[in-house]
């Protein structure tokens, strides 16, 4: 587990204190606070409406013993409205229960989505290590599993509180008349049925927890792994056109199988904790049944009591065993609640903490300078070690058309920098506002569906005309795509990388914008197309400002050529930890996420 994780939620107060302010940001607060509310009241009526219940059995159960049948049918009639009764409240209480589930995973999924999705997150969290690495698993599955928990155990809890304190006080009422018996001598012990409970109860989860407290990490393991093997799962069926072409088959099927053998291993752990666990929690069940008999049988066998008076107080102390048992009982599912409630504790505790990223970056990024690109005393920090931008101080100016070339580590790094994501370096970047920048990745997105939404985006899809798409298509040389742009196709795969990387272009030749960022999305494009872009470019949008990171394709257009080398030969790499001390762990650049 990732030490941000840990950092951010390690204990249980820390965690449920977390969790109530994600929902207090919430909009829908007031509905949940109000069905948790309906939720109590309806609760408290059931607890009421048992101990009815349970003042009902001694009349029934002596008119059983005195065989009276008028009496019998008057307890019945009796029964069946304290029953009706119970049932409403039983309907309320699931339809409330349902309710809460939902609106609980409203609020926390809303509140996920937004630090996810908002500016730069989503790409810092992709760089964040393990953490970063299944956010669809956070938000839907493990956010959904935590709201239906919460709900359930939290309605469990609080139904046991009340059923032990009212239920505590009848044990204790009804055990004050009996006596027991050692050898000759006869003496009270109040409230001995009582203490009974709680000494049974208490036992039985100390053992409880002693054997099933594993399963909260095992728990939590499964959960990580799971992810894992989903999220290859999915890149296998993305790419299973290059695997098929290149032979791989059987390379990915066995490191699929390799994640699959991870979770197989831990839930064979779970399912030896959860053995262990059952021993306890059905031992303790079964002889629950016979428990309160045997404890007040020698009361009744003097005649202390009557059969209906028994049957009371066995009722009773089933109630109070019961409520106390309930963390017996539900041990493994407080274990399960545990390992979801910390993943998504942590995952939104690093998510907040990313939002801070770049007020510890040593490379400052400025925003709002609308006339040029500054870059002043830039140095990239990467795995690599320190590189340093050629001139010191690189102005681009609207118009201007610079290449900076560096290796491919360090093209990336410089890329992501002036995007506001890698924040390991030092120096200065003022850049215009970011709505009037496009930039440009090496890889090309594309989305299934019809062409004209990724042509447009993130524009509607009657942004443009027909006539436009098609010439923007043409010019990137896409013409044989020109009349298909409302054909539903799964173009993610249909398109190669390449023609992905020319919709991108003809995308960024729709909107026309004033700066122009690219890493090497050019770099396979034939002399044709570049020609094409070059000509669009000159007599369409002569004023737009390029900056290309990487091999220039077509020297000639552009007007510098910037160097991005190591600062010096003898400068040893510098340590990230060292380049932003006081960033989190998670948020460090390491060579694993470096593409």
């Amino acid at each position: 587990m990732m030490a941000a994780e840990n950092q951010t939620g390690s204990t249980l107060p820390r965690q449920m204190a977390q969790l109530l302010a994600v929902i207090g940001e919430s909009d829908a607060r007031a509905k949940i606070f109000a069905l948790l509310g309906a939720l109590v009241a309806v609760v408290v009526a059931t607890a009421y409406a048992q101990i009815i219940l349970n003042a009902w059995n001694q009349p029934f159960y002596d008119a059983l013993a005195r065989k009276d049948a008028g009496l019998f049918v008057d307890q019945l009639v009796v029964f069946a409205r304290i029953a009706g009764f119970m049932l409403v409240l039983n309907v309320a209480q699931a339809w409330l229960a349902q309710h809460t589930k939902i609106a609980l995973r409203c609020a926390v999924a809303d509140r996920l989505l937004s630090q996810w999705l908002a500016p730069l997150i989503a790409v810092r969290l992709s760089q964040a290590g393990e953490v970063g690495e299944n956010p669809d698993q956070r938000i839907h599955e493990d956010v959904r599993h935590l709201a239906e928990l919460t709900t359930d155990l939290g309605v469990g809890l609080l139904q046991s509180t009340l059923l032990l304190l009212t239920f505590a006080g009848v044990l204790w009422t009804l055990s004050g008349s009996l006596t027991l018996a050692m050898g000759d001598r006869v003496f009270a012990a109040p409230g001995y049925m009582l203490w009974c409970a709680l000494l049974y109860s208490g036992l039985a989860a100390l053992l409880s927890w002693r054997v099933g407290r594993p399963l909260i990490r095992l728990n939590e393991n499964r959960y990580s792994e799971e992810a894992k093997l989903r999220s290859a799962l999915v890149r296998v069926s993305e790419e299973i056109e290059n695997i098929t072409i290149n032979g791989a088959e059987s390379e990915a099927a066995g490191a699929l199988k390799k994640l699959f053998a991870q979770v197989v291993a831990v839930m064979k752990r779970i399912a030896f904790a959860t053995t262990g666990l059952t021993w306890v929690t059905a031992g303790v069940g079964w002889f629950a049944i016979v428990a309160p008999i045997l404890i007040a049988s020698p009361g009744y066998f003097r005649g202390d009591m009557t059969f209906g008076k028994l049957m009371m107080i066995v009722g009773a102390f089933n109630q109070v065993q019961g409520a106390l048992g309930w963390f017996v009982n539900n041990f493994s599912a407080i274990a399960d609640w545990r390992a979801t409630l910390s993943r998504v504790v942590g995952f939104h505790g690093v998510l907040t903490r990313l939002q801070t990223v770049g007020e510890a970056s040593r490379i400052e990024v400025e925003g709002g300078h609308e006339d040029s690109f500054v870059l002043t005393d830039l140095w990239i920090a990467t795995a690599g070690g320190r590189k340093q931008l050629g001139d010191r101080h690189l102005v681009v100016q609207a118009g201007d058309r610079v290449a900076i070339t560096g290796d491919a580590e360090s093209e990336r790094a410089l890329f992501l920098a002036i995007a506001g994501l890698w924040p390991w370096g030092g120096g200065h970047i003022a850049r215009p506002h970011r709505q009037s920048i496009v930039f440009m990745s090496r890889t090309g997105s594309v989305a299934p569906g019809r062409l004209r939404l990724s042509l447009t985006f993130p524009h509607p899809p009657n942004a443009y005309d027909d006539q436009t798409l098609r010439a923007a298509l043409t010019a990137v040389g896409l013409e044989r795509f020109a009349h298909a742009i409302d054909v539903e196709d799964r173009w993610d795969r249909r398109l190669s990388d390449d023609e992905k990387q020319r919709v991108a272009m003809a995308r960024t030749l729709l909107v026309k914008p004033r700066w122009l960022v690219i890493h090497r999305a050019l770099a396979s494009f034939d002399p044709t197309s570049l020609a094409r872009i070059a000509d669009t470019f000159s007599n369409e949008m002569p004023d737009v400002g390029v900056i290309y990171i990487g091999d220039p394709p077509t020297p000639k257009f552009f007007t510098r050529a910037v160097d991005l080398a190591a600062q010096d030969a003898t400068a040893p790499a510098t340590s990230h930890a060292g380049v932003a001390p006081s960033m989190p762990e998670t948020t460090r650049p390491a060579r694993s996420i470096i593409l």
